[in-house]
Order: structure tokens, then C-alpha cells, then sequence
């Protein structure tokens, strides 16, 4: 059996690698199961791997780590594993694909194809409730979602977080806030809110923290844009639901929506237009953006 684990959630990828290596390992035994880095391994190594039999063991799992890196073997792998020995399973580990060659096309059609993809705001929080669940625990949905628009989008940071929760029992918004530390996205709300009730200095002071946490200004000037945009999102959505619609958070959607009460849709345009035409300069002319954030964000207030 070939077996393909795809996709950029690199937590879930790794979760699926482990639970089919270890299921293997248990019931074939360590000396069962062979590694090959495609990236470093040659073509002759690989197949060489795939077509020799087990020495110790009845069968044999071949995991390849991002085989496809390798020219020659993704463009002969239908050839490589159209002879492979029947005691032979292959477990292929290709975070970063790209769909439109022959290689992927194949590997999509003829094996176990299972891809894993970044989970939104929604998917994260109800795969907390179920993670802290699975670990014996209790966790509202409502404070998942909460700690999701705290902590960020990355599902191993989140899992890392929750970890430390479980530490203390039952997962509350009181052990969030006293555990666990605001995200850089999470925090650039908090500065624009800042920069829009008039409170320059400590809209600074939140954009200092970030530069002290060592995130670039080019970063800083993406979640910016990014958080606007949630912002525009919430004023021009009349009717609309922002969280099932837009699919924003709860928390993200309360941020901006507080937010956009405070600007007219002109000065918010006009806030976006600035934001874009500084990103350009930034690429195409010598320019301290470190300073000219700064004083975009000063100009907020």
C-alpha cells in the first residue's frame, strides 16, 4: 500500500505520520521500518530502498520524507512503484506539492491520498474543544474561540498552549488570559483600537512590543492590512453575518466591529490606500519603515 500524507498543516501531517509509523512499529518491530530524506537521498538510493526486502521482519514500511524534491524520482514514480515487493508499504510525506504536475496528478489517483490543510478560526476552535476533551478536560466553545483570536491561527502553538492549560484542569478564560500570552495578531488590535481612541503613546508602546519580540516591520504592515481588513469587513456588512459569512472569529468579529463604529467608510478607505501606498514605497525606494509605521500609526490617532 502507498500511502500520501500532503498538505501545509504541518501539526496534522505530523500527528498522521506518527500514529501510522508507530501502529506499524507495533506490530512489525523497529528493524520494519526505513527512512529516506528525498531531499538528500539520490535516485538510485530511493529505489534501491523501495525494492529490497526486510531483513528481520515481515514486512516493511519505506517512509519518504518529500521525495518529490528529487527531479528524477518525481518524474519516475509511477515507474519506481509500479514493481514494488507486496510486503512492501510506503508512507510518502510531501508537505508542499504542486498540483499541477504529472507527479501529484498520480500520486492523487493511485494511492491512499489524505492532504491536511491550515484550519480556519472555526475548524481551530472546534478541534480544541475536542483536544481538551480527548484529554479528560472541559472547554467551552466560546472560550476555544477566544483562545484561538488570542494565540493565532498555528494549530501546534495552539496545542502547545492548550497543553500547558490542561496542566492547571478545566481550561477557562481566566487561565487563558493568566497562561497564556497575546499573538502578534492579536495584539495589533489592540493597537489600532489604541491609535483610533486617541491613545498615541500606547498604540507605541504596543507597536515597541512587537519590534522587541523581534517581528519585522514588513510583518507588522501585513497584520495591519490584515486587521483593516477584518475592519472593512465588519462596516460593510450591513446584514450579513461576519462570523458565519466572513468567517471571523467571535472575537475577531467583536474587535472589528468596535472598530469600525469609530471611522467612517471614507476615512477607512483612505486608511487602506495609505497602508498600500506605504507597502510600495517600502519594495521600490529606500525607505525606514520602521519609522514611517510609526508614524502612519501616530497619524490614527
Amino acid at each position: 500500500m502507498i500511502t500520501v500524507l500532503a498538505g501545509t498543516n504541518s501539526f496534522a501531517l505530523q500527528q498522521a505520520h506518527d500514529e501510522l509509523a508507530r501502529g506499524f512499529v507495533g506490530k512489525h518491530g523497529d528493524l520494519a521500518l526505513e527512512r529516506v530524506d528525498g531531499e538528500e537521498a539520490d535516485f538510485d538510493r530511493v529505489n534501491e530502498v523501495l525494492h529490497s526486502l526486510p531483513l528481520l521482519a515481515t514486512r516493511k514500511l519505506v517512509v519518504l520524507n518529500q521525495p518529490g524534491l528529487n527531479k528524477t524520482f518525481a518524474e519516475r514514480a509511477e515507474e519506481v512503484f509500479a514493481d514494488l515487493p507486496e510486503i512492501t508499504d510506503v508512507l510518502v510525506v510531501e508537505p508542499k506539492l504542486d498540483k499541477r504536475t504529472a507527479y501529484y496528478k498520480w500520486l492523487k489517483k493511485h494511492t491512499e491520498f489524505r492532504e491536511f490543510v491550515e484550519l480556519d478560526e472555526r475548524g481551530l476552535a472546534k478541534w480544541a474543544v475536542a483536544y481538551v476533551k480527548g484529554q479528560g478536560g472541559s472547554l467551552t466553545p466560546a472560550d476555544a474561540q477566544y483562545l484561538v483570536g488570542r494565540v493565532g491561527l498555528n494549530q501546534q502553538r495552539l496545542a502547545n498552549e492548550l497543553d500547558k492549560l490542561l496542566l492547571h484542569g478545566d481550561v477557562s478564560r481566566e487561565t487563558i488570559d493568566a497562561l497564556t500570552e497575546a499573538s502578534p495578531h492579536s495584539k495589533i488590535f489592540d493597537l489600532l483600537d489604541a491609535a483610533f481612541n486617541g491613545r498615541a503613546e500606547r498604540a507605541i508602546e504596543l507597536y515597541q512590543e512587537q519590534r522587541n519580540m523581534r517581528v519585522e516591520p514588513q510583518e507588522i504592515l501585513a497584520m495591519v492590512g490584515w486587521q483593516l481588513r477584518q475592519v472593512a469587513l465588519a462596516k460593510t456588512a450591513a446584514g450579513h453575518d461576519l462570523v458565519r459569512e466572513g468567517k471571523v472569529s467571535p472575537y475577531s468579529a467583536r474587535k472589528a466591529q468596535a472598530i469600525s463604529s469609530r471611522l467612517t467608510l471614507v476615512k477607512l478607505k483612505q486608511l487602506v490606500h495609505d497602508l498600500v501606498v506605504l507597502d510600495m514605497r517600502s519594495k521600490r525606494q529606500p525607505l525606514d519603515l520602521d519609522e514611517a509605521l510609526q508614524n502612519y500609526i501616530l497619524n490614527l490617532s
